[in-house]
């Protein structure tokens, strides 16, 4: 059988993060793996199809670089015409609802993958009131949905305490070849002018609030020298202090996992992580991760493939480094890679998000051949 799936979301932009990679990686792995055929409904700057799956919506620019459509009923027009048997909405905001309304109008069940813990967003700006709301607004939303999946236990538990019942926990994944820790890029010190004996420490991401990018320059002051601090995802390149340089976006995943692969530890100071791709994406490269004991992180972190520290500032974060490195980083990141291997490459979560999909098709047979196993 051959369904189409639709995957819409406002989460994609060129200096988005961890869900475009998501798709676009999901895409790479249905399209060789699966029965099923895939296209991603994005804003863009135009309207725009594309022969690769890719259909872009003209939407206007937000400040944060993401797009937002207000077109609505040519939207709801434009995923009609796709045709689709199964829909997927990647955000719970404007294309949430449109993506709900779409598949009532065309009797084809719709998924909704919750990506973000708006309840403690609105709940860490607003407090009690504001987390009720959000909760009450996410019910609303999702009621629409034939199934909600949510990327950790504690997303889970966070919308299933709402009253939000039709939930499943879907891990996201990596390519552990991209990935890899032969990918190191072994000039990435020398460009910095670091000295050879630096233990260079990384965060990539968007610098968001939430992301506490303020706090990981804190821990890089504290720490001092011989380490040093890379943060991928500042505008332009610059060094502020001694102990930190900034590089702009890294937009090819190939390029994100030499850098990765050359560095000693990724430190990743959010608290309000529903996932964080990026951790996974440096253990598979071979490096340990420190991280707060909070939010998704301690779900696949440990002191076997890091350190977590208690979400208290940069100076918790500081020790947490301090003692990754007194009892063998190294070791711990070839445990991190070993981790990525055994439970959480694409044909893993995949292949289990596809189980999801073929429930909601009357339980049609979507997998093509059994997956393969991966070097290590």
């Amino acid at each position: 059988m051959t369904a189409h799936l639709v995957d819409a979301t406002l989460f994609f932009s060129h200096t988005s993060g961890g869900v475009r990679r998501y798709l676009l990686a999901k895409h790479a792995w249905l399209s060789a793996r699966s029965h099923l055929r895939h296209t991603l409904f994005v804003p863009g700057a135009r309207d725009r199809g594309t022969a690769g799956g890719l259909v872009e919506f003209r939407s206007p620019r937000l400040r944060a670089g993401y797009r937002c459509p207000i077109r609505l009923p040519a939207l709801r027009g434009a995923l009609a015409e796709l045709g689709p048997d199964l829909l997927e909405a990647g955000d719970p905001y404007v294309m949430g609802w449109q993506v709900a309304e779409v598949a009532r109008t065309l009797h084809v069940p719709a998924v909704a993958f919750c990506h973000s813990d708006l309840i403690n967003l609105v709940a860490h700006r607003l407090g009690r009131p504001g987390a009720l709301l959000a909760a009450g607004y996410l019910r609303a939303l999702y009621e629409r949905f034939d199934l909600v999946l949510a990327p950790s236990t504690v997303v889970a538990e966070r919308l299933r305490l709402a009253g939000i019942g039709n939930t499943a926990v879907q891990p996201l994944g990596v390519d552990a070849q991209v990935f890899h820790p032969a990918r190191r890029d072994s000039r990435l010190r020398t460009r910095l002018r670091l000295a050879p004996d630096t233990r260079l420490l990384v965060f990539a991401g968007r610098l968001a609030p939430e992301k506490n990018v303020a706090e990981l320059y804190a821990m890089a002051e504290c720490l001092g020298a011989p380490y040093h601090l890379l943060v991928i995802g500042a505008p332009e390149p610059r060094r502020p202090t001694a102990s930190i340089t900034l590089l702009p976006y890294c937009s090819g995943a190939e390029q994100l996992a030499a850098t990765l692969a050359a560095c000693d530890a990724l430190v990743h100071a959010g608290r309000q992580e529903t996932f964080g791709l990026v951790a996974l994406e440096a253990m598979a490269c071979g490096i340990p991760v420190v991280a707060y004991a909070a939010g998704a992180m301690p779900e696949f972190i440990d002191t076997t493939v890091g350190e977590l520290a208690p979400p208290t500032g940069p100076v918790a974060l500081a020790e947490a480094v301090d003692c990754l490195f007194r009892s063998g980083a190294p070791t711990r990141g070839a445990a991190a890679r070993a981790r990525v291997l055994a439970h959480h490459t694409w044909d893993a979560t995949l292949t289990r998000q596809v189980r999801h999909y073929a429930q909601l098709l009357n339980g049609a047979s979507l997998l093509r051949d059994a997956p393969t196993l991966l070097p290590a």
